[in-house]
């Protein structure tokens, strides 16, 4: 990753009650490839009286995508989804026109102690999908492509890469892949990838160019063909991006669109309560009188 445009350090965030590390948006880098938000959870122990519980809350404009470490959280939503989600698997749901859902941890882990780790990232519908009717898909572990190569170890979690596809149905052209080592590697992945590009470490750590890149740092490459490294023991790490959209995406609590003018309808039909309801669910998280991103 010698080819580094910027560097940038995970930041603390609150979501109910617990920290979260967020890594995007961010005041330079508002978006990579279509990758428009992204939030590191945990790692956290939670006790037999602590539990996740986010009530109902909408999106538009997006698809989200949750891959977890560790733990399990209940996906509720105004599909009439209903699923729990383990480590290795993924949540994708679109949001589309507009999509209401809940996390909450399931009833099985209410009452004992618990950990929770993961990823929550929101990517952004290109245009002609940005007001699709919502949808969820539920990929299992084992359907995540997975292989090794001289001894590093791959998964494509969403898009396409390295002549694989993953079943994640995604809108536009994207990657998302992990990539794990228990030895010292050199690892190069440049002519994979396209687009924009960026490099997460969640555990251990990189080197690149006679420099190294700890945990909880995000590398944005400037050229994704360039994506070269070495990566240390017992490290893992996520690359992600894909093809930029040509038109500005913003961005303003849980919406996401081409045209403010549908985020202030999506705001005005939360406070009128206008989204579908969640089954189940009475619980709403209104609509903040300050903005700021994510739930």
């Amino acid at each position: 990753m010698s080819n580094t445009k910027l560097i940038i350090e995970e930041r603390a965030a609150s979501i109910g009650n617990f920290l979260v590390g967020r890594l995007l948006p961010f005041r330079q880098k508002r978006m990579v490839g279509p990758f428009i938000f992204i939030d590191h959870m945990g790692p956290v122990k939670l006790s037999e009286k602590d539990n996740l519980d986010i009530a109902m809350h909408p999106h538009i404009g997006i698809s989200t995508l949750t891959f977890l470490f560790e733990g399990a959280i209940l996906h509720r939503d105004s599909i009439g989804t209903e699923i729990e989600i383990t480590p290795g698997a993924v949540n994708w749901m679109t949001a589309g026109k507009g999509v209401v859902h809940t996390e909450r941890t399931p009833e099985r882990l209410r009452n004992s102690t618990k950990k929770l780790h993961g990823l929550q990232i929101w990517v952004a519908l290109p245009l002609s999908e940005e007001q699709c009717e919502p949808s969820f898909t539920h990929v299992s572990a084992d359907d995540i492509p997975s292989w090794e190569t001289d001894g590093v170890q791959f998964k494509l979690i969403a898009g396409k890469a390295f002549g694989k596809q993953s079943p994640v149905p995604v809108y536009s052209p994207l990657f998302f892949i992990e990539i794990t080592s228990k030895e010292d590697k050199k690892v190069e992945v440049g002519e994979h990838l396209f687009g924009e590009s960026a490099l997460y470490i969640l555990e251990g750590s990189i080197t690149s160019d006679g420099h190294t890149y700890d945990s909880k740092q995000l590398l944005v490459a400037k050229d994704s063909t360039l994506c070269s490294f070495d990566i240390v023991a017992n490290s893992t790490v996520y690359i992600f991006g894909g093809k930029r959209f040509k038109e500005e995406r913003f961005i303003e609590w849980n919406f996401v669109a081409s045209d403010k003018e549908l985020i202030e309808q999506a705001k005005e039909n939360w406070k009128n309560n206008k989204f579908p309801s969640v089954r189940n669910e009475t619980e709403r998280i209104p609509l903040p009188e300050q903005r700021r991103f994510g739930r």
